[in-house]
């Protein structure tokens, strides 16, 4: 089929490598524009940019789809199908009509819950048991049109960067599959019932709710890792907690337990496993508080 592929950040880049192992005429790739990053602020382009260039296919990334011109430019490509994958800009009407048969969307949850921005990290916050993706029709609305298979996976224990990982690579070989014989696969209305939404991740939401109950607490650690990062505030500096668990132990919210930097929460408590301090590489706890201590009966913020 001629396609055009659409995807930004990592979790994008397994599906292009499937379009492109499958043997499909991949007439370009959107993606957002270069960013600024790093110490030096450099431009630095997408790992979907950079896959694509590695396999000489042509990039485009232009800053908006409403542009008509931008519209005429991609409607030119004549493609069959778009397929699209945590891209970061809406498509309008005038794009999602034109190739011959739609444009068709990897998302990582299974819809219709967790429709929109961050489906992981919402879904690890929850306390969902279950997860995974939904190849869907694009339509207007935010992640409501039909769908057209779907592959779920437990969340276990996961983070949501390893979450991610594996929703990325189920979410590839299914559309692979999808588009390998799109008749087998006629799209379905979803589902009236059931709908909740995953708005975007707001940094402030990564500040450690110390006085939730301690399940809460650890799926946070969980959700936010690798980011924005979990974290919670001493002497002016901010400790993230990268992975923890759960533990009976009790105790005024958000006071340090002990010497393993055990932290009370609204029921039980958390024992960090792996924390970071600005600018510092990951480290256990203990290798922390050797050169910053953070003694019993503190109080965190």
């Amino acid at each position: 089929m001629r396609i055009i592929f659409m995807g930004t950040p990592d979790f994008a880049v397994p599906t292009l490598n499937a379009l492109i192992a499958a043997g499909h005429d991949i007439a370009a790739v959107y993606c957002q524009p270069p960013r600024r990053a790093g110490r030096g602020k450099a431009l630095t382009p997408s790992p979907v940019q950079r896959r694509a260039e590695a396999a000489g296919l042509p990039v485009r990334h232009p800053v908006s789809l409403r542009d008509p011109e931008a519209q005429a430019a991609f409607a030119a490509l004549a493609a069959d199908v778009a397929v699209v994958a945590a891209y970061g800009l809406i498509l309008p009407p005038a794009v999602l009509a034109a190739p011959r048969r739609g444009c068709l969307n990897v998302h990582g949850s299974l819809l219709p819950r967790w429709r929109g921005a961050a489906p992981v990290q919402r879904a690890i916050m929850a306390g969902d048991e279950t997860t995974g993706v939904t190849i869907m029709q694009m339509e207007r609305g935010l992640d409501t049109g039909p769908m057209l298979a779907t592959v779920a996976t437990p969340i276990g224990d996961k983070t949501a960067g390893a979450l991610a990982t594996e929703l990325a690579e189920a979410g590839a070989a299914l559309m692979a599959r999808v588009l390998a014989d799109l008749a087998a696969f006629p799209p379905v209305p979803q589902p009236e019932a059931g709908v909740t939404y995953a708005a975007k991740i707001d940094k402030a939401e990564a500040r450690l709710d110390l006085t939730a109950d301690a399940a809460t607490v650890e799926r946070q650690v969980r959700a936010f890792n690798p980011a924005p990062g979990a974290f919670f505030e001493h002497a002016g500096e901010r400790i993230r907690i990268l992975a923890a668990v759960a533990t009976g132990d009790a105790g005024p919210p958000a006071t340090v337990l002990d010497g393993a930097l055990t932290i009370a929460c609204g029921t039980g408590a958390i024992r960090p496993l792996v924390v970071q301090r600005a600018g510092r590489a990951a480290m256990a706890p203990a290798d922390l508080l050797h050169g910053f201590p953070i003694p019993p009966g503190t109080r965190l913020s």
